[in-house]
């Protein structure tokens, strides 16, 4: 009997997986396509962009998040050629114009939100002064809301805290974040911790940014034209 159920867990686990990876697959098709160029002409400075990052632990992040984002810069110059978005990266935080920036991402894929409430001239200045004076600062891979190095939704967050007053995205705890995602990988994020996950440790997450409803969606596709 004890096999039996078994086999019927992972029958269930299997279609689970298949039904899943069916509806992305469908969401994908679904989504628009738009050219680079067509979306660099709709940025504004402050406008949040969010990308899916193809490696390790970025894709155990989106992975412990239930979202398809693991990585989000925000925009703070368009007067130039393109569009510089200024993000938390490995090694250092800086300034990355959107075809390198976009051109991380899986397939292509990418969203742009804005913030409900339009940015002032002033506003739009502090943001871009805020993301100049941290550039240089190192990554934090331990995302660590209260250390004194930065990781990208963090930095996004503190940014758009300077300019408006108001933070992005969703403080929580370790235990809170992945309790909520049962299909995190655990045993990951204890080898990452060194066997130890920071369960009391606080953080903000890409996937909160993109949930939070004072952004209103821009675009939500793929881009392509990227040399």
């Amino acid at each position: 009997m004890n096999t039996l159920v078994a086999l019927a867990r992972i029958a269930i686990g299997i279609a689970c997986l298949i039904t899943a990876a069916m509806s992305m697959h469908a969401h994908a098709d679904a989504l628009p396509k738009t050219v680079l160029p067509s979306l660099a002409s709709q940025l504004k400075v402050g406008d949040v962009v969010f990308i899916r990052v193809d490696s390790l632990p970025f894709i155990k992040v989106g992975s412990a998040t239930n979202s398809w984002t693991n990585h989000v810069g925000i925009v703070v110059d368009t007067s130039g050629a393109e569009p510089m978005v200024a993000e938390s990266h490995i090694p250092v935080s800086g300034m990355t114009p959107l075809s390198r920036y976009v051109g991380r991402s899986e397939a292509g894929r990418v969203a742009v939100l804005r913030l409900s409430e339009p940015l002032t001239a002033a506003q739009q200045q502090t943001l871009a002064e805020s993301a100049r004076r941290r550039a240089g600062i190192y990554y934090d891979a331990g995302f660590n809301l209260h250390s004194n190095r930065e990781f990208c939704s963090r930095y996004v967050r503190e940014v758009v805290q300077d300019a408006t007053g108001t933070g992005l995205g969703e403080v929580q705890t370790f235990a809170t974040m992945l309790h909520q995602n049962p299909q995190a990988d655990l045993g990951f994020w204890r080898a990452w911790y060194f066997g130890s996950i920071p369960w009391a440790r606080e953080t903000v997450t890409p996937a909160s940014l993109l949930n939070d409803d004072r952004l209103r969606p821009v675009f939500d596709g793929f881009v392509g034209g990227m040399v």
